[in-house]
């Protein structure tokens, strides 16, 4: 039963993903925040020992924890991920 009777969700699908190993960062902030959040975490990434492998299978995505519309934006939180490999 849906909470939202109005709501459209024919686009919406359930997906499997093997992720692999990956780097991950809570980023907490507005949207506008997340490109340095992201080299930070690429750079931490890099001086352990690893290398991106973002590729057609294996991409950046996002997992968004608020919905933006109720939640301030220096609050909302955003898990970032990266595929990444041994150097």
């Amino acid at each position: 039963m849906l909470r939202k009777p109005g709501l459209d969700v024919k686009k919406a699908r359930i997906e499997r993903i093997t992720e692999g190993l990956c780097v991950q960062v809570m980023h907490i902030g507005s949207y506008d925040g997340e490109p340095a959040t992201i080299v930070t975490m690429d750079r931490f990434a890099e001086e352990q020992g690893y290398l991106l492998d973002i590729n057609e299978t294996r991409r950046h995505h996002e997992i968004y924890l608020n919905d933006p519309r109720k939640v301030a934006p220096e609050k909302l939180k955003t898990i970032i991920r990266h595929p990444i490999r041994k150097a």
